[in-house]
Formats: C-alpha cells, sequence, structure tokens
C-alpha cells in the first residue's frame, strides 16, 4: 500500500514562522511593558508581612520627611523664644490656616488607609487637635491620653521626663483599647520621646499593637545625639523601656523649619511649666 504525502508550498512554510516570531515577540513585549500584569496578588503580598499568623501592612513609605509636602507646611511652623527654649515651634501657625490644616489631616489619613489601624490615641493636649479629624477621615474611634486624675475608669503610666523636665504618666479609659488593636499614637511634636514612651507603656498595658507614633514636628537632634552634646537620646529611652520595637514618624525634622517669628518690640517669654 502506498502512502500519500502532502506538500506544502515553501512560502507557507516561510509565512508559518514569520507568524510565530511575531508572537513571541509580542508576548516578550507585554511581559516587559507589564511585568506585573499577572502577579497583582503577588504585589500585594509583597506590601504585606506575616506575623504568628496575621497579615499586616509594612509601614508606608509615603510621604518621606522633609518632602515637598513638608516644605509648604513649614512655613507655617514659626519658632519663638518660648520657655526659655530658643526654637519653640508653634502649630498655632498652621492651625490658622485652613488650607494648610486640612493638607496636613489628608496627608496623616492617606497614610495610616495604607498602613492599616484600628484606634488613634491623641496625646494631652495638642494630640487632642490633631487627632480628632484624622481618626473622622479614617472611620476610627479616637482615644484621649490625659494627664492623671481628668478621666473615670482609667490606667497610669509611670512618671516620665521631657525636654520641659518631670512629668506624672498618662492615663487612657481601661475599656477603650482592647487585646490586638493596632494603635496609633499623634502628637503635635516629638523630641525627646517621654510624652510618646509613656503612651506607647499604656497601649502595651492593655494588650494593644502600637503600629506608629506619627507627630508633625520631629526633631532629629533627639533621636540619638552623641554623649558629649549631654542632650538625651531617644533612642536609648525606648531600650530601656522595651519600646525600640515601635517606629516613630515625624513630616516635618527642625531642617527645614526656619520661619522665624517676627516678635513685637514688647515680646515677653511668659511661657510657664505645664
Amino acid at each position: 500500500m502506498s502512502s500519500t504525502r502532502v506538500s506544502f508550498p515553501s512560502s507557507w512554510f516561510f509565512l508559518l514562522l514569520l507568524l510565530l516570531r511575531i508572537f513571541v515577540l509580542s508576548s516578550a513585549a507585554e511581559e516587559e511593558l507589564c511585568p506585573n500584569h499577572n502577579n497583582d496578588n503577588d504585589n500585594d503580598n509583597h506590601n504585606k508581612i506575616m506575623t504568628t499568623g496575621v497579615v499586616v501592612n509594612h509601614v508606608s513609605t509615603k510621604y518621606a520627611q522633609d518632602g515637598p509636602e513638608a516644605k509648604e507646611i513649614a512655613q507655617y511652623l514659626p519658632y519663638f523664644p518660648f520657655k526659655g527654649i530658643p526654637r519653640f515651634y508653634d502649630i498655632g501657625g498652621f492651625l490658622y490656616e485652613p488650607a494648610i490644616f486640612q493638607k496636613i489631616v489628608d496627608i496623616f489619613v492617606d497614610r495610616y488607609a495604607e498602613i492599616g489601624i484600628d484606634v488613634i490615641v491623641g496625646l494631652d493636649a495638642r494630640g487632642f487637635i490633631l487627632g480628632p479629624p484624622i481618626a473622622l477621615g479614617l472611620k476610627k474611634p479616637f482615644v484621649m491620653a490625659r494627664k492623671k486624675g481628668k478621666m473615670p475608669n482609667s490606667i497610669s503610666s509611670d512618671n516620665y521626663d521631657t525636654e520641659y523636665g518631670s512629668r506624672s504618666g498618662l492615663t487612657v479609659q481601661k475599656d477603650k483599647i482592647k487585646e490586638g488593636d493596632r494603635v496609633l499614637i499623634i502628637d503635635d511634636l516629638v523630641a525627646t520621646g517621654g510624652t510618646l514612651s509613656s503612651a506607647i507603656s499604656l497601649v502595651k498595658m492593655l494588650k494593644g499593637k502600637v503600629v506608629e507614633c506619627a507627630c508633625v514636628v520631629e526633631l532629629k537632634m533627639f533621636i540619638d545625639p552623641a554623649e558629649a552634646s549631654g542632650l538625651p537620646s531617644r533612642t536609648k529611652l525606648f531600650q530601656q523601656l522595651g519600646h525600640d520595637d515601635v517606629p516613630v514618624w515625624g513630616l516635618v525634622s527642625e531642617d527645614i523649619l526656619t520661619n522665624e517669628a517676627k516678635l513685637p518690640e514688647n515680646y515677653v517669654d511668659d511661657g510657664e511649666e505645664h
């Protein structure tokens, strides 16, 4: 029995090769332009970490310190000689400007919507100004960390030191932070970290987790100064208290806070210890 052979014109063969080559090249180009088009879930996982079986977000990289937004805001943070401190940064400057105040609130809301939190704790007293609008923007509960003797059903932290002197501990109400809550602590400014450390201790006493401490202004000179400077070290304080696992984020540093307030001729430093 004879076999039948089917032959194709040679031009057909080259046409098939050409079509195959075009397909391969177009697939490679698509992968180069959109390398993650089939890996959306993988990308999400890159932005997360696994702890004790629970997936949580990494700390955000949004809004770098002293970035473009911070430089604009810094113009509305004048400094005064106050309480014997040559540079006392006054948040009254940006509170007086609704657009700038709103920009700060929006930045915090955007950052912590990405990170993911359950509760916001604001520190007595300027944290009470900044915290509530941020909590409303995130639709999260707001908790006050107040001085002792101001709230019922509260627990207290130990006494602590600040750049102004010694302070009695802060308090929060016992039922406002629950075990496992992801907590954001907010204040206007961080220097030595004494007030923040007191609040961190309270959250840990109630078995919450401090995701981050956030401030409009961070004075970097106190992060880890040389011993010869005589300045207190926030890094060492956090280590001593077991809080070195808690990150601190400040939008603006003293490096760009150059707006010296114009003082009237009769200006008097009438700042008092509080």
